[in-house]
């Protein structure tokens, strides 16, 4: 079988992909041939599984690097892309940048208990689900890392327009990484460089499950999904794979659905 990437020396730098939306890409794409580098922040009781997908990517006949760091430290960026830069070899290049984390605050902004959002909790939000995306593409950019067509894909939700309870500092959050995709669109089309926000629809991944009441969200997604079932973590792979072929280079800024046509109702 043909693969797209392989013999192209491009690499997907992942934050966050152990887990989700982050771990289906990365296997969509080392299927055809991308190599992978990982980041993820992941205690070492979680490491056999983790390791055990690695493996599998691996054995797909493409290099694969890991990094358990704090995507938010800047000084272990820099590190982290000057060991990436040798391990790319002269040749390589980051073909794609996916952001892909999930480190934000769920707590209510009014409760008659302890624990209402704070300004800490919303900052800590944003530095991790939205601010480090620039960080992040400046960061490779300034490294010389990026290939000449390169793709910048984060994931977003319906929550970045619509109130959820519990969900604020989240929203905020996804508000605030489509805009910063947006103006990355703008700035660094001269220099080769795509991005684009996937809205996934309702998906059953650990960070869904930490949402609270998240059963009544999935029975709300399952009522008004024509297909009536949830968006699956593969679904949102496999558009991944789309935007990152030759054939995607005139999507750029955009904020694309991909839900089945969950929010047409």
């Amino acid at each position: 079988m043909v693969k797209d990437f392989s013999e192209t020396g491009y690499w997907t730098l992942i934050l966050g992909g152990s887990s989700g939306l982050g771990l289906a890409s990365a296997k969509k794409l080392a299927s055809q041939g991308m190599n992978i580098c990982i980041l993820h922040r992941n205690p070492r009781i979680e490491m056999e599984e983790i390791s055990s997908h690695f493996a599998e990517m691996k054995a797909m006949g493409v290099e694969l690097a890991s990094f358990n760091i704090d995507v938010t430290a800047s000084d272990k960026r820099e590190v982290m892309l000057v060991d990436l830069k040798r391990i790319m070899g002269p040749e390589g290049r980051v073909r794609c940048l996916i952001h892909s984390v999930a480190k934000g605050s769920l707590k209510p902004m009014v409760t008659e208990n302890t624990g209402t959002l704070s300004n800490d909790d919303f900052l800590i939000t944003m530095q991790n689900m939205a601010f480090s995306l620039y960080d992040w593409t400046a960061s490779v950019f300034k490294a010389g890392l990026f290939a000449s067509d390169a793709r910048v894909i984060s994931f977003t939700s319906e929550g970045s327009k619509k109130a959820i309870k519990n969900y604020a500092a989240v929203s905020a959050a996804k508000a605030a990484l489509e805009a910063i995709t947006r103006s990355i669109a703008l700035e660094f089309a001269a220099h080769g460089i795509r991005a684009n926000c996937i809205q996934a629809g309702i998906t059953s991944t650990r960070s869904l499950k930490m949402i609270p009441n998240s059963e009544a969200l999935i029975a709300h997604s399952l009522n008004r999904n024509p297909f009536k079932r949830l968006t699956r973590p593969e679904d949102v792979a496999n558009v991944v794979y789309l935007l990152c072929k030759d054939e995607a280079d005139w999507i750029n800024g955009a904020i694309l659905p991909v839900d089945g046509g969950e929010t047409l109702n």
